[in-house]
């Protein structure tokens, strides 16, 4: 019986350490020259900024990121001079690992063509995403609500609206 228990400790112990040193992924598909996966490590070699989003409290958090077109330009989307034409009905579904989704235009995205800098945030008050709500999170500035400003972020799925 003391054999089986001690068996029984040693395979939770394995089990709670290779999730303790699970990496989480995040990844761009679809319509894309280059389908991307990145883990939290290459993520964080990436350019970053900041932004700052109210959230529904009325209450300002400043976040830091990988800017989403960095990542789209990276995965070889079409951006910029050459997102025009057929070009401008892609769009962009986020999704995000409790089953959540939200959807944009890949203008949307665009510097080039919109204002706001949409950033995939790791950090929110200088502060890693808390378990649950990270490690990634789309921040999207500007917005009436944060509806689109989502949690657990795991992939951008590029499409054309016709597909």
């Amino acid at each position: 019986m003391y054999i089986k228990q001690l068996f029984a400790l040693v395979f939770s112990l394995t089990v709670l350490c290779a999730l303790a040193n699970a990496q989480a992924f995040f990844q761009v598909t679809g319509e894309v020259g280059t389908p991307l996966k990145l883990n939290e490590a290459e993520i964080a070699k990436m350019n970053r900024t900041s932004v700052t989003l109210t959230d529904k409290d009325g209450k300002d958090h400043s976040y830091t990121g990988v800017p989403v077109l960095d990542l789209l330009n990276r995965a070889g989307v079409t951006t910029g001079k050459q997102l025009h034409g057929e070009n401008l009905t892609k769009y962009v579904l986020v999704k995000c690992a409790d089953g959540y989704a939200v959807l944009f235009s890949l203008a949307e995205m665009d510097t080039a063509l919109s204002k706001k800098t949409i950033i995939l945030a790791t950090e929110a008050d200088n502060k890693p995403i808390p378990e649950g709500k990270g490690p990634f999170r789309l921040v999207v500035p500007g917005e009436g609500r944060p509806a689109r400003s989502c949690f657990q972020v795991v992939e951008f799925i590029v499409k054309f609206a016709k597909d």
